[in-house]
């Protein structure tokens, strides 16, 4: 398994990230979560639609808050091609009661605590933690990767505007 050191920093001290560094251009590798419910939720369950992968740490921080309510407040703009998937290694029952509590409702929030699956296949676990690195990645309709954010300070918000551009180039 890939690691790679230098890539992102968590309060500036370099951490480790294992796993397939998933790169523009790539095909995007299935992976499985789990939704709210449990259940297994796959990205090929998504097939035909533009999605964009928003991943952080913890919902229950900050910045993964605040990037969870942007998301939110534009995923109500955007075309119905266009779905934002938001991936973590929260438990389910952690990403049911703060969207309830918050009033995220135009996203999809997804585990991947149990199996590692997505952070493996795409390279942003974070070793030191057991979390998911802060970033985006935002997959066309034909399942090719066109854009991918490593955020260099996991304390730091990702660039929203730029991934939300190439997500609407991708209809």
């Amino acid at each position: 398994m890939e690691k790679n050191k230098s890539k992102v920093k968590f309060k500036n001290n370099p951490v480790t990230l294992v796993g397939n560094e998933i790169k523009v251009n790539n095909k995007a590798p299935d992976f499985t979560v789990l939704n709210n419910s449990l259940e297994q939720v796959k990205l090929s369950d998504y097939k035909g639609k533009v999605k964009i992968l928003s991943i952080y740490p913890s919902i229950d921080t900050g910045i993964c808050s605040k990037q969870a309510h942007t998301f939110n407040n534009e995923a109500g703009k955007l075309e119905k091609d266009i779905i934002i998937l938001s991936l973590s290694n929260d438990l389910p029952f952690a990403l049911t009661r703060f969207c309830g509590a918050e009033g995220i409702n135009n996203l999809v929030t997804l585990s991947d605590h149990k199996d590692l699956d997505f952070a493996l296949k795409y390279g942003f676990l974070i070793e030191e933690l057991r979390l998911l690195a802060r970033g985006i990645v935002v997959i066309d309709k034909l399942d090719v990767v066109r854009h991918v954010e490593f955020v260099p300070e996991i304390t730091t918000e990702p660039n929203y505007e730029s991934a939300l551009n190439i997500a609407k180039s991708c209809i």
